[in-house]
């Protein structure tokens, strides 16, 4: 017994430097996504006064997620090439990434026409890479380890968005000077970010191999996408389907809170501007540091206790905080926004834990030939989500206040916490290659 254990910890410890390579593609998605974010409206804005029009330019990538994704992510599963499936997608689309992105803010300096094309040639390239990128990992790692798998994957993530938002934004107030332009600012985190994107990507291709894949050798075996879908959707188990509904729901109450966390923090609790960011802030942080315990705990506790633990819990937290306000408002401002965040901090520890080892889930129930297809539907259910739930909390704070919103997402979570009851498959032990 002591034996199995030791060789069970060795095998683990022989992933982590496969994990952290195949990191490096999410690491390169934490590091541009909130540049982007930031930085990209503020471009739009020496041109265009209409915040709508403006908004609308920014769902580019969520618009073209939803449908580049699924799609690219299945072809990936039915590619067959000397470097691997997923490797000839990595090579060519994140290096044009890296070069869109570099050049966005350069492009922001000569026309509006330039940034669009810019945008739109960036946005193309990152979405269809992305399912590709994402389904490495569980081609390469053992079924039993992919929650902690995804936990270090998620971790650097977190470590990137910190060093795109803390290190690299901080960039931005140095001057460079262009040709014919002559001395600007807001272009130099554009650039060295695409630089490590590069790197990102020269690393990938040198030191993982995807000849070592897992059941490398069904490669050749191309199931059609349609049909794949149909078993998915119709086999008499309906956990897949139900795993999905129930990532709709929490990324629904996710999606419809985030984004307005900074204008709550603002014009309920009165912080400033520049601190306001911080609210969200909490969530990232509490990310990155729990990600790898949270893979760790699904690993000995099971991956769907887990889940639903956590969206119970998340539940409490968004009701405790729908109160916060009412509850705090003889508080200090200080203590009111430390409060706040505090409650946002552990919000983040659980909601981790539920990204986390939801993506496990969902692959432990595919084979090696639909890894792809499982992939995309994972991210056309969360982009469907970002899509959709924004404008409907945006008139949930119109018609019931800021409060209303954390309720809304309560809701969702206990709706998803309901739904996963009925998804019986995805822990370690299950074995994919049995359907």
């Amino acid at each position: 017994m002591a034996t199995a254990v030791k060789q069970k910890k060795k095998g683990l410890q022989g992933y982590y430097l496969t994990t952290f390579l195949i990191g490096l593609g999410f690491f390169t998605m934490g590091l541009m996504d909130p540049l982007y974010d930031t930085y990209v409206p503020i471009f739009l804005a020496k041109y265009i006064e209409s915040k709508a029009l403006i908004g609308s330019i920014m769902t580019f990538d969520n618009i073209l997620a939803i449908f580049l994704i699924p799609v690219f992510s299945a072809i990936s599963d039915r590619t067959h090439t000397k470097i691997g499936r997923r490797m000839p997608f990595i090579v060519i689309c994140l290096p044009v990434t890296a070069v869109a992105f570099g050049l966005v803010p350069m492009a922001a300096l000569v026309s509006l026409y330039l940034l669009i094309l810019l945008v739109f040639i960036l946005n193309l390239f990152k979405q269809a890479v992305r399912g590709p990128v994402v389904a490495l990992m569980p081609d390469m790692i053992p079924g039993d380890l992919r929650s902690e798998a995804n936990g270090v994957i998620n971790t650097m993530g977190g470590i990137a968005t910190i060093v795109g938002t803390v290190g690299l934004a901080r960039l931005m107030d140095i001057p460079v000077s262009l040709p014919g332009i002559g001395p600007t600012k807001d272009i130099l985190a554009f650039p060295i970010a695409s630089v490590l994107v590069i790197v990102a990507v020269l690393l990938l291709f040198f030191f993982v191999k995807e000849k070592k894949a897992l059941n490398a050798g069904d490669s050749e075996k191309k199931e059609p996408i349609l049909h794949s879908l149909k078993v998915i959707f119709t086999e008499q188990d309906k956990s897949a389907l139900f795993i999905l509904l129930s990532l709709l729901f929490w990324f629904i109450g996710y999606q419809g809170i985030l984004p307005f966390v900074g204008l709550y923090s603002k014009d309920i609790l009165q912080t400033s501007s520049g601190t306001a960011s911080l609210a969200a802030g909490m969530v990232g942080i509490a990310y990155a540091i729990f990600a790898i315990p949270s893979g760790i705990v699904a690993h000995r506790m099971g991956r769907k206790k887990t889940i639903r633990f956590s969206l119970i819990l998340l539940v409490g937290i968004l009701s405790f905080i729908f109160f916060h306000d009412p509850l705090t408002a003889s508080w200090s401002a200080a203590g009111r926004q430390y409060s706040f965040w505090g409650l946002l901090f552990l919000f983040g520890i659980f909601w981790v834990s539920v990204v986390t080892n939801s993506f496990p889930m969902l692959w432990q129930m595919s084979t090696y030939q639909t890894v792809g297809i499982y992939t995309g539907l994972y991210y056309f259910f969360s982009q469907l989500a970002s899509i959709i739930s924004p404008p409907i909390t945006g008139a949930f704070i119109d018609l019931f206040g800021f409060r209303a919103i954390f309720l809304y997402g309560a809701v969702s979570m206990l709706i998803a916490f309901i739904l996963m009851r009925n998804v019986h498959k995805g822990e370690p032990e299950d074995d994919p290659q049995a359907k």
